[in-house]
């Protein structure tokens, strides 16, 4: 039986947290450099108050203790996305591929353009799996491993080749990693996490529909089911010729909303 505590109102939160957590992820990355190490602190506050959000609320097996895990997993998400986006970290290479690399080489080149950046993303899944484990609420470390896992998806398709590239809200200052980027096609990866997703977001909702009405075991999977269904979401983006970054063109700073296509 579907709940609103249970199943509907986790499903509306997951979708209002990704809309507006990218916002105003977007709205920062486009700034000017200036207030970047600003945006950086205050991004830095909120990942230790997600941290410690995550430890507190793994003691706790209720709906409201589902909910502070999911919101300190973001919290601390988000800090290693500004940390990306703003460039401050990122990988040793900060220079566009050679146009002549191929094969294992441009692999190569791009796994540099990003490395401390995935580093640092599998060392804090590692830390949240460890700081939950046999807790009663692991809750936090599912939703940061799921991100993870649906981020990196979708990273391989891009430099594989992907029909629709919207690039639209990537800050300038990282435009060099548009020159890692595939052709524009159908690729396999491409295929293999559409199909991925889909089948991992049917899963937790099965999950969640099973679950008993009203308990943090229904919240927590129809939490991770919806995240689950809008990674598979972005991976269809990334297929359909449609511009996802118009979703939030609302966020962008005057100057970027100038250029942005119509």
């Amino acid at each position: 039986m579907v709940s609103w505590s249970g199943h509907i109102l986790p499903v509306v939160a997951t979708i209002a947290m990704w809309f507006f957590a990218t916002g105003l992820i977007a709205w920062l990355d486009n700034r000017e450099r200036r207030t970047f190490s600003r945006s950086i602190v205050l991004a830095g506050i909120g990942g230790i108050a997600g941290l410690i959000a995550v430890a507190v609320s793994s003691q706790v097996a209720s709906i409201a203790g589902v909910y502070w895990s999911f919101a300190g997993a973001i919290l601390i998400w988000a800090w290693h996305e500004i940390g990306f986006l703003t460039g401050a970290i990122a990988g040793p290479r900060r220079e566009a591929c050679p146009a002549d690399a191929s094969g294992m080489e441009r692999f190569s080149h791009a796994s540099a353009a990003m490395a401390w950046h995935e580093i640092a993303l599998a060392f804090t899944a590692l830390l949240l799996i460890s700081l939950t484990w046999n807790s009663p609420n692991q809750v936090a470390a599912m939703v940061f491993l799921l991100l993870f896992v649906l981020r990196l998806s979708s990273k391989l398709a891009i430099f594989a080749g992907v029909p629709n590239m919207s690039t639209d809200i990537l800050p300038p200052h990282l435009t060099y990693l548009k020159s890692f980027f595939g052709p524009r096609r159908f690729s396999g990866l491409l295929g293999a996490g559409i199909v991925g997703s889909l089948l991992l977001a049917a899963w937790l909702g099965s999950l969640a529909y099973g679950a008993p009405a009203g308990t943090p075991e229904a919240a927590g999977a129809s939490l991770l089911f919806a995240l689950a269904a809008l990674g598979a979401l972005e991976h269809l983006f990334l297929a359909l010729p449609f511009r996802d970054g118009a979703l939030w063109r609302w966020a962008l700073p005057a100057r970027r909303r100038d250029t942005f296509p119509s």
